[in-house]
């Protein structure tokens, strides 16, 4: 049987129970690297899981932080623009209308609040809500899309003075895994595809649970943004920073001191591992949204998983890092482009990534 773990929109929706509260556990040491592999290179960091890092469950936008942290440690010049609030499941989903308020936080969680001071940009960190007069505590959240899409269009120029777009975008962490289905769905995918939409590259990180998909450990984000800094490190070496197709790069659960395997490259899974379901309240109109999770021991359905290469089964089942390209061309049987790329990326993570 296949071991089974609930997705995003599962946990962020469970863990948004939990209660607030600034996590203020000492971060590790600070040590100086020995190099600093990605200096020179502009990074907008974006997210699906908003800019606060204020639940106890780490499900609203600690991963963010922390990827933050690497990238601006490797040398990079990173500024984050994300959601306001939590906008998980929204996919590629945008607002055609109104007014976007990007406003500067200017006290960030605790342990984070240097980790970007010698960058030119100082880690500015902005959260974007809907409507005008700043953003209150309970102010509509701009999407995950929004966010990329308005740092692309004026937003950098506008706050941080970048002319021309970044060299990378990069969102998550998210707390939980995009696989299978819900990828679809994934307010962190969405946002990667904005800004390839633009012609800027993009990669989303998304990194599991504990085994109760109620929590998201420190360690597992922390795991996966130093990863993701050599893993960029290595993609910008070899000249591979492409934007012709998104990569999705998956995490297994680590916290409990198990090693996360190699990186595979995988495809999307057909299955499903969450779902949205609807109950009836009664006899009358209204139907409960609820979610639920399959066992991984169905037979037909939409939780049986058909790929031997899926990304949900090398990460769940296997532990591995999982790594999968992601277009915005929806046109069913279009021949792949960037054949040379692709095949050179896939090479990349097969034989040269790091290992976790």
């Amino acid at each position: 049987m296949r071991r089974t773990l609930a997705l995003t929109t599962a946990a962020a929706v469970l863990a948004g129970l939990g209660a607030t509260a600034y996590a203020t556990t000492p971060t590790a040491d600070r040590t100086k690297p020995a190099s600093r592999p990605l200096a020179g290179l502009r990074i907008l960091l974006s997210n699906d899981d908003s800019m606060r890092a204020a639940k106890a469950s780490n499900s609203d936008g600690l991963g963010l932080y922390e990827l933050r942290r690497a990238m601006c440690a490797a040398g990079a010049d990173v500024v984050v623009m994300a959601p306001w609030q939590v906008q998980s499941g929204k996919g590629t989903a945008v607002t055609n209308g109104g007014v976007l308020t990007a406003q500067r936080r200017t006290a960030l969680p605790a342990g984070y609040e240097n980790d970007c001071a010698g960058a030119p940009s100082g880690g500015a960190v902005f959260g974007v809500c809907l409507g005008e007069g700043g953003c209150a505590p309970d102010s509509p959240s701009a999407t995950p899309a929004d966010t990329v899409k308005l740092a692309l269009r004026g937003g950098l120029t506008a706050k941080v003075g970048w002319r021309g777009a970044p060299d990378l975008v990069l969102t998550g962490i998210n707390s939980g895994p995009n696989i299978a289905a819900s990828v679809n769905d994934s307010g962190t995918v969405g946002a990667a595809v904005a800004a390839i939409d633009q012609e800027v590259p993009a990669i989303a990180f998304s990194s599991s649970g504990d085994e109760s998909q109620l929590y998201f450990p420190r360690e597992n984000y922390r795991a996966h943004a130093e990863f993701g800094a050599r893993f960029v490190a290595g993609l910008k070496e070899r000249g591979l920073l492409t934007s012709a197709f998104a990569l999705k790069v998956d995490y297994p659960d680590v916290s409990a001191g198990q090693r996360a395997g190699a990186p595979v490259w995988t495809r999307v899974g057909d299955g499903a591992v969450v779902y949205h379901a609807y109950e009836q309240r009664g006899s009358g109109d209204a139907f409960d949204i609820t979610l639920g999770l399959c066992e991984g021991d169905e037979s037909e359905g939409e939780c049986v998983e058909n790929r031997a290469d899926a990304d949900s089964t090398w990460l769940l089942g296997e532990g591995h890092v999982t790594v999968a390209p992601i277009t915005w061309d929806r046109t069913y049987g279009t021949p792949v482009d960037a054949r040379r790329e692709l095949k050179a990326v896939q090479r990349y993570v097969e034989r040269e990534a790091p290992r976790p």
